[in-house]
Parts: structure tokens; C-alpha cells; sequence
């Protein structure tokens, strides 16, 4: 399901592509709107997903194991909780992020566990809502603290 992109999504996606960017370094790839190869029935699109190495390393295919996938939400925040959260999950994505444009903050999703009532039979474990005056950091990369100001348009 993808929602119209406003301006503030669309603001929102790249100035997460930019804090990610600056936070990493070289040696991640940070793609926006690219397909992820998560397993043999889904390939899904999020808004931003990081993955080691550079952009020609996925040439051939797409990523198929990201550090973290980020979601900008709006209209889509039940979906993207419920739907692509337990997509990721199922996935095994340690790292699932959500930016929640409507609320002013950022969701952080971490440690997959099966749950039968998910829609993909999986969910998140632990769940942390962080304000704009708060800072996150990918779990691949600890040094990599991200103001969640940053993110929001």
C-alpha cells in the first residue's frame, strides 16, 4: 500500500536518507523507495532501507538482509505498523523504524518473536516512542546517534 506522497513525506524521506547518511559513514548504502528481497513471497518497498556495502554491490539483486528499514507514515501509520511491521518481523529485520508524521515522533520496532495472530505470523517484542528531543542509533551501528528532530519536516 503506498499513500499519495505530500510534501512533508516526501520532505521527511530525504531528510532521513541525509541524517542516515551522515550518522553511518561509508560503507552502507541508504535507498529510498527500492525494492528489498526479504524472502521468496515478498519483495516489499519501504520509504528508506540501509544495507552494507555500496550501490553497485546490488547490481544483480536487490538487498536482502538490511540493517533497518525505515517507514515514513501518515495515512499509512495502522498499516505500517500492523501489515509491514510483522512483514519485517517475519523477516528477522532487528531494526524496523517508523516515522510517524502525525504524532511528531519515531516508533523504533526491535527483536522479532512469532506471534500467530500477526498478520505474517510474526511481530515485535519492544516497541519505543522517542520525541524530537530524543536521539536513536541503528543497532547495527551504535555510534551512529540520530536526532529524531533531524528526521521530522
Amino acid at each position: 500500500m503506498s499513500e499519495p506522497q505530500g510534501s512533508a513525506h516526501f520532505t521527511a524521506i530525504g531528510l532521513v536518507e541525509d541524517a542516515l547518511r551522515a550518522a553511518l559513514g561509508p560503507g552502507w548504502l541508504v535507498r529510498a523507495q527500492g525494492p528489498v528481497a526479504l524472502d521468496d513471497e515478498s519483495e516489499p518497498e519501504p520509504d528508506i532501507a540501509v544495507a552494507p556495502g555500496g550501490r553497485r554491490d546490488y547490481s544483480r539483486e536487490h538487498p536482502s538482509r538490511p540493517i533497518l528499514v525505515v517507514e515514513v507514515a501518515e495515512a499509512s501509520l495502522a498499516f505500517d505498523r500492523e501489515h509491514k511491521g510483522s512483514l519485517y518481523a517475519r523477516a528477522r529485520l532487528d531494526d524496523y523504524w517508523i516515522l510517524n508524521l502525525v504524532n511528531r515522533t519515531l516508533e523504533v520496532y526491535r527483536q522479532p518473536v512469532p506471534d500467530r495472530s500477526a498478520p505474517f505470523g510474526w511481530r515485535y517484542a519492544s516497541r519505543e516512542l522517542l520525541g524530537p528531543n530524543s536521539s536513536v542509533a541503528p543497532l547495527a551501528v551504535p555510534g551512529g546517534r540520530i536526532l529524531v528532530s533531524d528526521l521530522l519536516p
